[in-house]
């Protein structure tokens, strides 16, 4: 007999799913709602609130509007975006993951209140990602970006460092970065780490690991731009190198849907559980004449 497993700690994080049920809710009150950039790192996703009536929109047309209602999404904007709208009558809605609010006014604090002018405010994280670019405003775009611990070298270790994270990174790396920077730093200089990774995120990490050794099969459902499912998949692959990643329901290969085997399904933070019950219909679909349990949420 055939099992397919959704696993029931896959799906949208806390953040994410906040930002997608507002989005529902402003666009049920009608009227025209535009999206500072995708709501979700989900194509499929996006395009269904956009069929609701979602608008997304980038940075640049966000300048030229005026008088309209515009959504923020999880991943937090930097303090230039909410003067923009003050100056254009733009009403907000707000809704950046709370965990993401909080680590901006702590980056906001530590250089507001920094006690040297040359202290450097370290993030890692990735350059150019949303949330990075709400981070960064907080430190009038001076902090240090790294993405590896190899550009640790661009740091000056004679000076003051706090150390913080995009939300989203592995707990791992960042505390791996964290202890090279901390044996690195020189006589007199501060070293300050912040531990700000998100933890129902990094959890996953574990957790996916687990479901992914249990299954003969695993498909793991995620956009092609969300980060967070290129991490999670590495880890599925490297716990099971019989998972494969799709982006969409319909991209299942019907070769790999064996006889006698347990498939598991699984996604990112970006993904919702819809597509996953989709990828387990469409499993279904493909193979009618199997016999499958499916272990529901």
């Amino acid at each position: 007999m055939n099992k397919i497993e959704i696993d029931k700690l896959s799906g949208c994080c806390f953040g994410v799913a906040k930002a997608i049920s507002k989005a529902e809710e402003e666009l049920q009150k009608g009227g025209t709602l535009y999206c500072l950039g995708d709501i979700v790192h989900n194509n499929i996703e996006v395009e269904r609130l956009e069929k609701m009536g979602l608008i997304t929109i980038n940075h640049e047309q966000f300048k030229q509007l005026k008088n309209v209602r515009v959504l923020l999404r999880a991943h937090g904007e930097p303090p230039s975006t909410y003067e923009i709208a003050k100056q254009n009558n733009i009403e907000i809605i707000d809704a950046s993951c709370p965990v993401v609010l909080g680590l901006q006014k702590r980056i906001n604090k530590k250089y507001t209140h920094r006690t040297q002018s040359d202290a450097q405010i370290v993030i890692f994280g990735k350059k150019g990602h949303a949330e990075v670019n709400g981070l960064l405003g907080q430190t009038d775009e001076s902090a240090i970006i790294i993405e590896s611990k190899e550009e640790i070298e661009k740091l000056d270790f004679s000076r003051d460092i706090s150390l913080f994270s995009q939300t989203t990174k592995p707990l791992d790396g960042f505390q791996e970065i964290g202890e090279l920077i901390r044996f690195r730093m020189k006589d007199g200089a501060k070293f300050e780490f912040y531990d700000t990774i998100c933890r129902q995120v990094s959890n996953r990490v574990p957790n996916i690991q687990e479901f992914a050794a249990k299954h003969d099969l695993i498909f793991f459902i995620a956009g092609e731009k969300s980060s967070n499912g290129k991490v999670l998949f590495a880890e599925c692959k490297k716990k099971n190198s019989n998972s494969y990643i799709i982006h969409s329901p319909e991209e299942i290969d019907p070769t790999l849907l064996k006889d006698n085997i347990t498939i598991g399904i699984c996604g990112a933070t970006s993904t919702p559980k819809w597509q996953m019950e989709a990828v387990a219909a469409n499993i279904a679909k493909l193979r009618p004449h199997l016999q499958m349990e499916k272990v529901a949420f």
